[in-house]
């Protein structure tokens, strides 16, 4: 299952966002309403719960500098990666997009391809907050 938000213009330069975003606790100020836990476990993952979700743990599995940061599934049941891209449009300015990929039967995928959506889009929204 591949999913993928909208482009979101960022007020912060790539170099900046990159760098925000490669640092496992400052997910915890994106993550969408309704989160129940967030810990970091180590420089590299944490973990983070959403009410009426299990529990998820993300790790980093690939950083290109300033241009793309990976987190896949840290355990768990279900493989998936959650893709970050970054691309300038200026000095002072960043374009943003959250890419799924996800490995799941038919059946499993029809049940939470919504709730997925949902959530990489909030959290896609959520990171004009940190323009403050």
């Amino acid at each position: 299952m591949n999913l993928e938000t909208p482009k979101v213009t960022i007020n912060k330069s790539q170099k900046e966002l990159f760098t925000y975003l490669a640092k496992a606790d400052n997910y915890v100020n994106i993550m969408p309403d309704g989160i129940e836990k967030f810990e970091v476990l180590t420089d590299k993952s944490f973990l983070f719960q959403l009410k009426g979700m299990p529990v998820i743990q993300l790790a980093f599995a690939e950083k290109q500098e300033f241009g793309k940061i990976v987190l896949e599934a840290d355990g768990g049941k279900f493989p998936f990666s959650l893709t970050a891209h970054f691309e300038p449009v200026g000095e002072e300015k960043t374009d943003f997009q959250l890419k799924f990929d996800g490995e799941f039967n038919a059946m499993m995928a029809m049940m939470i391809k919504s709730p997925i959506n949902k959530f990489i889009n909030a959290l896609s929204e959520n990171f004009k907050k940190i323009n403050d």
